[in-house]
C-alpha cells in the first residue's frame, strides 16, 4: 500500500510521526483528503474532525485551525489543537461547552463575541467526535 510522511503538531507536542495511507481534515472551505502522491499544497485548516489512516487502521480526531502542508509527499498538520478521541474527556467538553456558551450570549465586543463563538465550535466538534459510533 502507497503511503507519505505524515507529522501533527500543535503548540503541545507531537501527536502523530509515522507513516500514512490518508488523512482528512476540515479546511476552511470544507473537508479535504491527502492521499499518497498528492500535489504539493499549503492551506489553512478549519475546525472539525480529522481522521488519519495508518497501518490499515483509520483513527479520528478533533482539530482546530492551523495549516497544512503537502511537500514531495510529506505532509505536515501544524494545529492549535489536536485530540484524538479516545483522549477527549467528554465531561469536560460538556462543562466547556455550556460555560462558552454563556460568554456568548454576555459577550458584547465583537472580539469576545468571536472568541466565544470559536471556543464553542472547537466544544462541539470534541463532543462530536467523541460520541460518534
Amino acid at each position: 500500500m502507497a503511503v507519505f510522511n505524515l507529522k501533527i503538531v500543535t503548540p503541545h507536542g507531537v501527536h502523530f510521526q509515522g507513516e500514512a495511507s490518508s488523512i482528512t481534515v476540515r479546511g476552511v472551505t470544507g473537508d479535504l483528503s491527502v492521499l499518497p502522491g498528492h500535489i504539493n499544497m499549503v492551506t489553512a485548516l478549519g475546525t472539525g474532525k480529522a481522521s488519519v489512516t495508518a497501518d490499515g487502521e483509520k483513527r479520528t480526531a478533533a482539530c482546530s485551525s492551523g495549516v497544512l502542508s503537502v511537500l514531495k509527499n510529506e505532509v505536515t498538520v501544524l494545529a492549535s489543537t489536536f485530540e484524538w478521541k479516545e483522549e477527549i474527556d467528554l465531561e469536560r467538553a460538556k462543562e466547556n461547552l455550556a460555560r462558552y456558551k454563556e460568554e456568548l450570549k454576555k459577550a458584547t465586543d465583537k472580539k469576545d463575541i468571536e472568541m466565544a463563538k470559536i471556543r464553542v465550535q472547537r466544544e462541539l466538534v470534541r463532543e462530536a467526535v467523541k460520541t460518534e459510533k
